[in-house]
Order: structure tokens, then C-alpha cells, then sequence
């Protein structure tokens, strides 16, 4: 019987970047799926506090080389790859220096949201998707993880949805408590319109903050998971309203079990 296989995109990875919830789920929930029997496959950023000396990070060149085209501007993909050892993991990196080169995740020292975090998702979302491509490897389900991830749904669901190694993919969007009260670039929206996208997909990003573009990835998403005890209030109130699976919040004790059960639900659908 074939492995299922199972794509975790994360904005963040332990032990590439500090501790957090969202590192955590990162670094300790593939390892436990991979464990659980399925084929597994993990990708994040390299953001620029990722140490590559120490981590031992290098460039895949088969896999490199590719322009992403953004808002008219052409953007190197560099992929580069490392592996946890203890968990038999390999983690690939998404990585262009314009993008990712800088020495914060997403805000200046000040606190203020860097002007472009919508063009790097978006980059970072396309760089996944062309490099699972290259690799040839079909994922049975995408689990995106943080808001950083949330282009991915969109851009699945209809730039590549006439692609055959992700004709039958389910997606699956965890919420986290890591919202911002910036609002992203006002022309996101319009940045958004990838081939196969409609006004109507992205008419909820009319206004660009964190709480629309949660709804965006839910929107094209094809179940959610509440990856954390609290989440803002409007996206609690948000899930009751969608026709979709939700799983609520688990216990980090017996997760990965549960999230492993949900996968396998998904997939008798």
C-alpha cells in the first residue's frame, strides 16, 4: 500500500530558528508523521537569522535557478536543503537574498512590518510549489503552517489546479495566535491575481490586515486546524461560519495521533 505523503510548509522550523509555538509544531510534528508511516516532506524560509555554517545548510543546484516573477519583477530561487539528523529530517529552504537575506523574520527593529512581506509570501509559496514540481513528488496533503504560509492555499487551488501532482491534494491551514496590526502592501490584493485566480477570490483582501488574509488561506483551504489555545476572536467566530472540517485545538501531549487520524479523514474523502 502506497505512503501517503504529507508537505509541511512552515513560516518556522527549531532548530534553524529560536523556540516557539510555531517552530516546535515545525521541528516535532513531520518527525512524528514520518514516524506514523506517511512520506514526509518540510519546507520554511531561509530567513536571514538561520546560521547556515552551523546548520550545515547547502545549495541544491538541480533544484535552483528559477526567476519567480513578481509584480513585474524577477526574483532568483535558490533552494537549499539540511537535515536533523535524530529525526532522519530533511528541511528544504526557500531562500532569494533580496527576500530573506535580512536579520529579522517579518518587522524592522521598530516593530514595523517590512513594506514587501506580501511579495516574500508570495515568493515563498511559488518557490515550494516549483520545487516540489522539480522533485516530481505528488503531496496527498499540504499543511501550511502560520500566516506566512497563507498564500499557498490560493495558489493551489487555482494557479496549479490543472496540475496533476496536485490534482487530488488536500490543504490544511493551521491558525496560530501570531497575528500583526499592520495592514500588508494595499496592492496586495492585486498581486494576488495569478493565473486561474478571479476578483472574486480575493475580493476579501480589500482591506490587507491579518485577519482578512487568514480568511483568504481558509477560504481555499480544505479543512482547518486551531493550532493554538487562543486564537484572535473573529477567526474563532469565522470558523463556525465555514462548511469545512475544523479540528479544534489539541493537546501537545497526543497531537501528532490526532493530527495523523485527520490526515487519514481527509484523505477517505
Amino acid at each position: 500500500m502506497k505512503k501517503a505523503r504529507v508537505l509541511f510548509v512552515s513560516q518556522e522550523i527549531m532548530p534553524y530558528l529560536p523556540e516557539t509555538h510555531i517552530s516546535r509544531i515545525g521541528r516535532y510534528l513531520p518527525q512524528g508523521i514520518q514516524e506514523k508511516g506517511k512520506e514526509v516532506r518540510a519546507f520554511m524560509p531561509r530567513f536571514g537569522l538561520v546560521n547556515e555554517r552551523r546548520n550545515q545548510l547547502h545549495e541544491v543546484i538541480r533544484l535552483s535557478g528559477m526567476n519567480i516573477i513578481i509584480n513585474d519583477a524577477d526574483h532568483n530561487l535558490l533552494i537549499k536543503v539540511a537535515s536533523i539528523q535524530s529525526a532522519r529530517l530533511q528541511v528544504y529552504f526557500i531562500d532569494n537574498e533580496d527576500f530573506f537575506g535580512r536579520k529579522q523574520l517579518f518587522t524592522e527593529d521598530d516593530g514595523i512590518l517590512f513594506g514587501d512581506n506580501d511579495e516574500r509570501a508570495i515568493f515563498f509559496a511559488r518557490g515550494v510549489i516549483e520545487t516540489i514540481r522539480k522533485l516530481r513528488w505528488a503531496p496527498d496533503i499540504v499543511h501550511c503552517h502560520g500566516w506566512f504560509t497563507g498564500v499557498m492555499p490560493l495558489m493551489l487551488k487555482r494557479m496549479f489546479k490543472d496540475d496533476p501532482l496536485f490534482g487530488s491534494t488536500k490543504i490544511i491551514y493551521s491558525i496560530y495566535n501570531d497575528s500583526f496590526t499592520q495592514n500588508l502592501d494595499s496592492n496586495f490584493r492585486q498581486k494576488l491575481m495569478f493565473e486561474g485566480v478571479t476578483k472574486d477570490d480575493v475580493q476579501i483582501m480589500s482591506d490587507s490586515n491579518y485577519l482578512n488574509f487568514s480568511k483568504l488561506a481558509i477560504n481555499h483551504s480544505d479543512a482547518v486546524i486551531i493550532g493554538e489555545a487562543t486564537i484572535l476572536p473573529q477567526l474563532q467566530s469565522y470558523l463556525g461560519e465555514i462548511n469545512k472540517p475544523v479540528l479544534p485545538y489539541q493537546d501537545p501531549a497526543n497531537y501528532i495521533n490526532t493530527f495523523s487520524e485527520f490526515y487519514d479523514s481527509l484523505l477517505k474523502k
